[in-house]
């Protein structure tokens, strides 16, 4: 299953939990901007084992995030089922990329290796900050190295899941 979210499917958002009595869901959305989610379609919600196409029939801003409506879910009872499931597209719904631009997804799980071939660990997610994007590595220690392509990041090849950085292990 973990090849399937990576290679076919990207998870965009998580369902909270029910709002009122129509079966409305509170959706949390993991897009940047939040409102990038509105421009997907079709979602996929992972039931009964496997990714299902969702009927959203309507989305909508609410605080910090929105809420979300699926054709024939009408009462609390029927929403229940989609509480705290993730939310996914088709990975061929995302912009293509230039050249050295990476989905933050697809960096997740890589191994990251020093200027001294030192095996810092894995990456386990990025972060935004201020001033730029931040990934949180874990091996024997966590490190936060900043992601600043050429000053850090020497290359990274998706295929061997590996990326080299100038980056000290004793940081």
């Amino acid at each position: 299953m973990a090849d399937d979210i990576t290679d076919k499917y990207i998870i965009i958002g998580k369902l909270g939990k029910i709002h009122g009595l129509n079966g409305w869901l509170n959706l949390y959305p993991e897009t940047k901007p939040a409102d990038k989610i509105l421009d997907y379609k079709p979602l996929y919600c992972m039931l009964l084992s496997e990714w299902q196409k969702m009927n959203v029939d309507d989305i909508k801003s609410y605080g910090n995030h929105f809420l979300l409506h699926i054709q024939g879910i009408d009462n609390p009872e029927d929403a229940k089922k989609y509480v705290g499931k993730e939310i996914a597209i088709l990975r061929d719904q995302l912009a293509k990329l230039r050249q050295g631009e990476y989905y933050w997804t697809d960096l997740e799980g890589v191994t990251v290796i020093n200027q001294n071939n030192i095996e810092l660990g894995i990456i386990d997610h990025l972060m935004e900050t201020g001033s730029n994007d931040v990934m949180v590595v874990v091996g024997k220690k966590r490190y936060l190295i900043p992601y600043i392509r050429k000053q850090v990041i020497v290359d990274i090849d998706l295929d061997t899941k590996i990326m080299h950085v100038n980056w000290d292990e004793e940081f």
